[in-house]
């Protein structure tokens, strides 16, 4: 699996998780709902700032986002 695709599902995971819409989610990072859309879809790939910005809000750290599941 891509690094892409493993953000993109650690992403949605914990979005879920933490009970948040796409919507929600954007709103809270500054970002566009649409933006957080195609990285949940491994159609974009994030600058690191993202990473961290979406980590914030999350509340993980920004590692957890690219942790590949065993």
């Amino acid at each position: 699996m891509e690094i892409r695709e493993t953000f993109a599902k650690n992403l949605r995971r914990l979005r879920q998780s933490k009970g948040l819409s796409q919507e929600e989610l954007a709103h809270r990072a500054d970002l566009d709902r649409t933006y957080i859309s195609s990285l949940e879809r491994s159609i974009y790939s994030p600058s690191i700032d993202v990473v961290d910005r979406l980590s914030t809000v999350l509340g993980v750290e920004a590692a957890d986002l690219l942790k590949k599941s065993h």
